[in-house]
């Protein structure tokens, strides 16, 4: 190992030169030699062919065994493992406890057979050879935690003896994280047999640091403590596996209650069609409100898509706290700008019932007055998709500047959608008409252009049953109506009950997205027939402003024929991050929730209740707690009934958390995880005033071991 040969990787392989470079900047190394690759031995079948011979080998061997009385270690070499880009852990041989000559010359032709490959292929191989070390204590330590993408912690796992049982999973170790200076930060599970002290895990973190500065990066360590106390480095090599990591400062981001109004994913004109016009109506609000800096406001988005789906900034619509509270008490640009926005909140607060009724006249008139898509002039066309994004800004401003000043609605329009659409059906309107029919009704489903759109089903009926007449041929003066009805709004719907100002104004976005909707279909068309396009579905590829080229002008941008639709994204977690490349990074849980329960939630709607825990698919339980990642409007039909609603993320302003305190139904929404954490078939208690969400069998669990403790003979569950 000292020979400047071993250092070199082609010639000793990977493992065997990071510790020869290791070794000569004075690491506790143990000494071994080097079966270098090359000069034919990867065909050796007994008698090498190397510089030396098979007599140099062996006298190799006596020299580090002490003539066969101490144990050796054998283990691969090769130039493909512990690079930077793939560590192959694991997938070539090594051979411990090898004593005698007979045993070392087949334990070498072990290893050299491991480089034959499943594939064919037979991967460059040398092969080291070491002292075996009977350790005290050994394991695995990355000078970064590659969990959490930290390079500012190291983590550790020991076990009792080497570190090759920690290696190979046979048994999990202590888990301790380390500053970089080797401070005990927190470890997992507890040790109470003291494995490695403090000086031992100082002594680990120097050695990190040592290895760091000869590699020129954070390493991954095998090492062991043997009978003495002493530290020997076992192997190093790059962490190949390191979690990306946001930079300082990335913005929490989430879905949040944007996805209630977008809870799909989207294509780029999607994007552009109402995440982007939701943003700058949300930033108006907030600048109104002189809850964010105006500067920030302008460079920032409130509103943005990652991999097509809406997500908001949480700390600038208030779900998420600041970065340090005491500093947000102390600094006095927030209070300065809500004292300069009092006067204005306070003015506006009596003034916005009245300028949200002239809004949704003005929209209403707007929507009466165009006409169906097929017959606006390719201008016109144009102009009335100006018109809709720029309508889009006002009317989120205002629902938005509503909820936030304005007492909860009492009325909401997905219950008047809900209402409509169960009167509509049991008059055998059937839902190709029902939009018509019953505009209100476009309440419970998100906005898509290339999506069919598909009302909710009743509660008591699976998916794709009839309901009460649906699909019955309609009476004449059912046809006299339906036949007028062609258009969005209506022309002369049957009147809608009165909703407040903020449920009048949420309606009024829903319609406005399904009038753009309408209007790109027909220019797609339009589009495909000039040539170019190729299919209707493709549009939703373009951005706004491609979109209004092709239009205007006919031309495409040039790569558009190589444009694909976008692979299906998972859902956003409910707090993350962006980290380098637009990676998301879910934001961990910080510590438990009101109560003592971990990753508690927000309680939306008052009340108690237990059930079984459901996802909306599937036979319905008897007392169904309705488990979801947010509050869909979609899913009103099945709140009648419900015992309880659990959501992971949502707002407590929403379309179903309001529904769901017209109903009484408990409801908690926050609850992080809940999807994973509270499977279909789960027996849960629900609290919608303290947002906490228990498995039953836990917490009566808990409630016998608090009376045995308190010397009390436990009582059955009273409900």
């Amino acid at each position: 190992m000292s020979d400047p040969r071993a250092a070199r990787i082609p010639f000793a392989g990977s493992k065997a030169a990071h510790l020869a470079r290791a070794a000569l900047a004075g690491l506790p190394v143990l000494p071994g030699f080097v079966v270098p690759y090359g000069d034919g031995h990867s065909d050796w079948s007994g008698e090498w062919a190397g510089d030396g011979g098979l007599e140099g080998l062996r006298r190799a061997w006596r020299e580090l065994s002490a003539d066969g009385t101490r144990p050796l270690v054998v283990r691969s070499s090769s130039p493909q493992e512990d690079t930077q880009e793939s560590s192959l852990a694991g997938q070539f041989a090594s051979v411990l406890d090898v004593q005698g000559w007979h045993e070392f010359r087949a334990a070498v032709r072990t290893v050299l057979d491991s480089a034959h490959r499943s594939d064919g292929t037979v991967a460059p191989m040398a092969v080291l050879v070491q002292p075996m070390l009977a350790a005290r204590v050994g394991g695995v330590m990355f000078g970064a935690d590659p969990v959490e993408g930290r390079t500012d912690r190291m983590l550790v796992s020991a076990g009792r003896g080497g570190p090759d049982t920690l290696v190979s999973g046979e048994q999990p170790g202590t888990n301790y994280w380390l500053s970089r200076w080797g401070r005990l930060l927190r470890t997992e599970p507890d040790d109470p047999e003291g494995l490695l002290g403090a000086d031992g895990l100082r002594r680990l973190a120097r050695l990190a640091r040592q290895a760091r500065g000869v590699f020129g990066g954070p390493q991954d360590i095998e090492f062991g403590f043997d009978t003495s106390g002493q530290l020997w480095l076992f192997q190093s090599r790059p962490i190949t596996a390191m979690a990306v990591r946001p930079a300082r400062g990335a913005r929490l981001l989430g879905p949040g209650p944007v996805a209630e109004t977008l809870p799909d994913q989207l294509e780029p004109l999607e994007e552009d069609l109402w995440v982007a016009p939701m943003g700058r109506g949300l930033a108006a609000a907030l600048d109104i409100g002189g809850t964010a800096p105006r500067r920030q406001l302008r460079s920032l988005p409130v509103v943005t898509a990652v991999g097509g789906r809406a997500a908001a900034d949480l700390r600038l619509l208030g779900a998420a706290p600041p970065r340090n509270r005491w500093l947000a008490l102390l600094n006095p640009a927030p209070g300065a700008r809500r004292l300069a926005a009092a006067w204005r909140v306070g003015r506006l607060t009596a003034a916005l019932p009245g300028l949200a009724v002239d809004l949704v006249a003005d929209v209403d008139r707007r929507l009466a007055e165009t006409p169906s898509a097929d017959r606006l002039t390719r201008p016109d066309l144009v102009s009335t998709l100006r018109w809709t994004r720029t309508v889009l800004v006002s009317l989120h401003a205002q629902e938005a500047l509503a909820g936030a000043l304005l007492p909860e609605p009492r009325a909401t329009a997905a219950g008047t959608a809900l209402a409509a659409l169960t009167e509509a059906r049991a008059l055998g309107v059937p839902d190709d008409r029902m939009v018509a029919a019953r505009p209100v009704v476009l309440a419970l489903v998100a906005p898509g252009l290339g999506r069919e759109l598909r009302l909710p089903t009743d509660p008591g009926h699976t998916e794709g049953a009839p309901t009460a007449r649906q699909g019955a041929a309609p009476t004449t003066a059912d046809k006299d109506t339906l036949a007028a009805l062609d258009t969005l709004p209506a022309a002369s719907p049957p009147p809608l009950p009165s909703l407040p100002p903020r449920e009048a104004l949420r309606l009024r976005i829903r319609w406005v997205q399904e009038l753009q909707v309408r209007l790109v279909r027909d220019a797609a068309r339009r589009l495909v027939v000039r040539g170019g396009l190729g299919e209707v579905s493709k549009v939703g590829l373009l951005r706004w402003r491609e979109f209004v080229e092709a239009l205007e002008h006919g031309r495409l941008p040039g790569d558009f024929k190589e444009r694909l639709p976008r692979a299906v994204s998972a859902p956003l977690p409910d707090a993350f991050r962006l980290a380098e490349g637009g990676t998301v990074v879910a934001e961990r849980p910080t510590g438990k929730g009101k109560g003592g329960n971990e990753g508690a939630g927000q309680g939306v709607s008052g009340g108690r209740a237990a059930g079984t825990a459901w996802d909306g698919t599937g036979p319905r339980p008897a007392d169904p707690v309705l488990v979801v990642r947010t509050l869909d409007p979609a899913l009103a039909p099945l709140l009648p009934g419900l015992a309880g609603l659990v959501a992971q993320t949502g707002s407590p302003l929403s379309h179903l958390a309001v529904l769901a305190r017209e109903f009484g139904l408990p409801t908690v929404v926050g609850a992080t995880d809940a999807v994973r954490r509270f499977p279909p078939g789960s027996r849960l208690t629900v609290d919608g005033t303290t947002g906490d969400v228990h498995i039953r069998e836990q917490e009566e669990q808990e409630q016998r071991e608090e009376q045995q403790n308190l010397g009390q003979e436990p009582q059955g569950d009273p409900r």
